[in-house]
């Protein structure tokens, strides 16, 4: 049996060409044409529908924006539950909700259909390079079955629980990123003002406590302007959304989630969406009246 691919954007691209690399005969289906068209100018098989796909594939993979997406492709018309047959293995690596991945998963286990959460980090330069990073929630055995098919796309995959627990992994993930970019910004932007380099300030701090892999690959975009998106403002948005809906479901507070997020609404009104999320540096440049680069 062929493995389905479902979602062919700036990261499921990528992470399809991987698969192929490494020898796994796919199926692709995504509503634009041309990632699908260059998908099988490599080898792969086109399907019309996610339930094409599943009716040819005994594992699916999904790499999809978000919750409404996901629900969608598995559980609407010409779905992906409409095709599945019993045993068969659905592995969501789109980064949503983690609510909406038990409520798929309880779907789609009343036809005897197991799902692993298995959302992503690195952004697009480790998508190409197949450098991501997994966190994954599902059955154990599952998990342990699918992991090296995860290793083809990924140098991390690290299991973290129950269905859903994957994306609450990928969430806090995404809490502190979004906290770091912002914490790096006002610091920067404290050393402008105050006569001191903001590149001087990088490199002096960047091998202490404070150091960190956001600051690495982030504090160079700013310091440059170059705001290139490898992960969009409005993607952390999005997953910011999911995280304070995850929070209020739990009563876990997030105040600092909730502070951010109100900054990168912000941008996205004044048409900075699309960049890349080191634009936060924007908000404080717009307060201050000073820029960084």
């Amino acid at each position: 049996m062929k493995t389905g691919f479902i979602g062919l954007g700036v990261m499921g691209k990528p992470m399809a060409k991987n698969l192929i690399r490494a020898g796994y005969s796919l199926i692709v289906c995504d509503r634009a044409e041309n990632p699908v068209n260059e998908m099988a100018a490599l080898g792969a098989e086109k399907a019309a529908s996610p339930k094409e796909v599943a009716l040819h594939c005994d594992t699916i993979l999904t790499m999809l924006p978000d919750s409404p997406q996901v629900k969608e492709a598995a559980l609407g018309n010409n779905g992906l539950i409409e095709g599945m047959r019993p045993g068969t293995i659905l592995i969501d690596m789109s980064s949503i909700n983690p609510i909406a991945s038990r409520e798929i998963a309880t779907e789609l286990e009343k036809k005897e259909i197991r799902m692993l959460d298995a959302p992503v980090s690195g952004g697009e330069p480790k998508a190409i390079d197949g450098t991501l990073s997994f966190m994954v929630g599902g059955p154990k055995e599952v998990f342990d079955r699918f992991k090296g098919l995860l290793s083809k796309m990924g140098s991390s995959v690290v299991y973290c629980g129950e269905i859903g627990a994957g994306n609450v992994a990928k969430l806090s993930n995404q809490i502190i990123v979004a906290v770091n970019i912002a914490a790096v910004s006002e610091a920067l932007m404290l050393a402008k003002k105050s006569g001191v380099s903001p590149d001087t300030v990088f490199h002096a701090i960047q091998g202490g406590l404070a150091g960190s892999t956001v600051m690495d690959a982030k504090v160079p975009m700013i310091l440059e302007g170059n705001f290139t998106p490898g992960f969009r403002i409005d993607l952390h948005i999005k997953d910011l959304n999911n995280a304070i809906m995850a929070g209020h479901s739990a009563g876990a507070p997030l105040p600092l989630t909730a502070g951010i997020m109100e900054m990168f609404q912000t941008l996205h009104a004044a048409g900075y969406g699309s960049e890349d999320h080191s634009a936060l540096v924007r908000f404080y440049e717009k307060l201050a009246g000073e820029t960084i680069r």
